[in-house]
């Protein structure tokens, strides 16, 4: 459903050029999650704005169920965005003084549904997430886990048939973090929907049904090369602010 043929994105910082996307060549299925593990800089964010239409490539192809994303217009970018995927961003964009609920159904407002089935719809997935008892919260008063997993009930509020995320569970305790790993394979599965996941967190090497690494723009030749090491050991004892 989502394919990368020999993309490269490259980006000049001063007289340095960094190698963002080095000729990558990848494909995620319709009901697979696949997850890319890498360090910082690695250029794995990049892959995900490149799979979104929010940046081009300089060479190669980024194609989502057969069509070259790059011939898409303006418009249609907006549509595809709108109606085919669901980002996760690695920065919460929560509109403050606005509930929950109202937060994770804005993107199905976009459409002519009624505000009603919208509110419905995105209470639903809050549910899904563990806040059916914070419907009603603005962001000011959630904890740091819990406004990600407001934006991810936003995410995946249009079921989307292609998830994008970074850095899912970054805010999360271990035990939560799970809980939505296992909502995004089971998304995929059930739903035939392709997960493309940014991470470092070690249960995503369990719970993916692919993993790749990516350094310096380049996925290593290994598919199944699973670097544990480069992920933050899981804490038992994390504080408040993460659930």
């Amino acid at each position: 459903m989502l394919e990368f043929r020999q993309v490269v994105k490259h980006y000049r910082s001063g007289s340095e050029v960094v190698r963002a996307a080095d000729g990558v060549t990848l494909t995620v299925a319709a009901g697979e999650m696949v997850a890319l593990y890498g360090p910082s800089g690695s250029g794995k964010t990049t892959l995900l704005q490149l799979a979104a239409t929010l940046l081009q490539p300089d060479r190669g192809t980024v194609a989502f169920d057969g069509r070259d994303l790059a011939e898409l217009t303006s418009d249609q970018s907006d549509d595809y965005r709108r109606l085919e995927v669901g980002y996760i961003f690695q920065d919460l964009d929560l509109m403050n003084g606005v509930s929950a609920r109202e937060n994770a159904a804005l993107k199905l407002l976009a459409d002519p549904v009624s505000y009603k089935s919208a509110i419905e719809q995105a209470s639903t997935w809050l549910r899904r997430v563990g806040l059916g008892h914070k419907l009603d919260e603005v962001p000011e008063r959630l904890s740091g886990g819990e406004r990600q997993r407001v934006a991810i009930a936003t995410a995946l509020a249009n079921e989307p048939r292609l998830i994008l995320a970074d850095e899912p569970t970054g805010s999360l305790d271990t035990s939560r973090g799970r809980e939505i790993l296992e909502l995004l394979h089971g998304i995929a599965h059930e739903r035939g929907a392709a997960v493309l996941l940014v991470t470092h967190d070690p249960q995503a090497a369990e719970i993916a049904d692919r993993v790749h690494t990516l350094r310096d723009g380049r996925l290593l030749d290994d598919d199944d090369d699973r670097p544990l090491s480069d992920a933050p050991a899981a804490d038992d004892h994390v504080s408040a602010e993460k659930r």
